[in-house]
C-alpha cells in the first residue's frame, strides 16, 4: 500500500511529480496514468488538472526536469575535459550509467515516448545535454590531432551506446558479476567510436 501524500507533504504540484516518477520507475511509461499519479498523491481525479492540461504535459515537465539534471551531472562529470579527453568521457559515460541507475523514474520520462520533447522546454534541455557530449567528442577529436569533422555523428553513437547498455544495466542484464561491468562495456565501446572516428576524420580530405 503506498503513503498518500497530500498536501502536507509539499505542493499539488509535486506530489503529483513524485507520485509519477515513482509509477514510471516501476512500469515505465505505459504504467503512468493522471488517475494513478493522483491516487498515489492522495488527491482526486481532477486535482491534477490545476496542474498538467494532460498525462503528456506531465510527461513532457518530468523529461525536462529529467534532461536539466542528466546535463548537470555529465557536464560537472566532463569537467572541461580534464585531466585530459579520454579520461573525462569515462567520467562522463560512468556519471551516464549512474543517472539511470539512480533516477530510473526521471530517465523512463525522458527517453520513453519522443513526443514529449516537442515541448520547447523538455526538448531544449535535452538539446544541451547532446552538446555537452557533442563538446566532449571535439575536445576528444582535438587532442588527437584529428579535424572535428564527423563529431555530432560519433556523439549520437556514443548516445546510442550509453542508452543501451543503460537500459540493459537497469532491466538487470548487466550484471557486474554474473556478465559483465556496464561500466567497462560502454568504457570500451565509446573508446571504440572515437578512435574510429578519429581514423576517418584524419583520413579525409582536407
Amino acid at each position: 500500500m503506498h503513503n498518500k501524500r497530500g498536501y502536507h507533504h509539499g505542493s499539488l504540484k509535486q506530489a503529483l511529480i513524485d507520485a509519477a516518477l515513482e509509477i514510471l520507475a516501476e512500469g515505465g511509461p505505459s504504467a503512468l496514468t493522471l488517475t494513478e499519479a493522483a491516487r498515489r498523491a492522495g488527491v482526486s481525479p481532477a486535482a491534477p488538472y490545476r496542474h498538467f492540461s494532460g498525462r503528456d504535459a506531465l510527461m513532457s515537465e518530468l523529461a525536462r526536469r529529467g534532461f536539466e539534471t542528466f546535463g548537470a551531472r555529465i557536464e560537472t562529470a566532463w569537467d572541461e575535459g580534464r585531466p585530459d579527453a579520454k579520461s573525462a568521457m569515462r567520467a562522463m559515460c560512468a556519471a551516464y550509467l549512474k543517472f539511470a541507475r539512480d533516477e530510473p523514474g526521471l530517465y523512463a520520462a525522458m527517453f520513453g515516448q519522443a513526443q514529449t520533447l516537442a515541448d520547447p522546454g523538455a526538448g531544449g534541455a535535452a538539446d544541451h545535454a547532446l552538446e555537452i557530449l557533442w563538446r566532449a567528442v571535439v575536445a576528444w577529436l582535438q587532442q588527437a590531432g584529428a579535424p572535428a569533422q564527423g563529431a555530432r555523428y560519433a556523439a549520437l553513437q556514443i548516445w546510442s551506446l550509453a542508452h543501451g547498455v543503460a537500459m540493459l544495466t537497469i532491466s538487470g542484464h548487466f550484471d557486474p558479476v554474473k556478465s559483465a561491468d556496464p561500466a567497462l562495456v560502454l568504457e570500451s565501446a565509446a573508446t571504440g567510436v572515437m578512435e574510429s572516428a578519429a581514423a576517418r576524420a584524419k583520413a579525409a580530405p582536407a
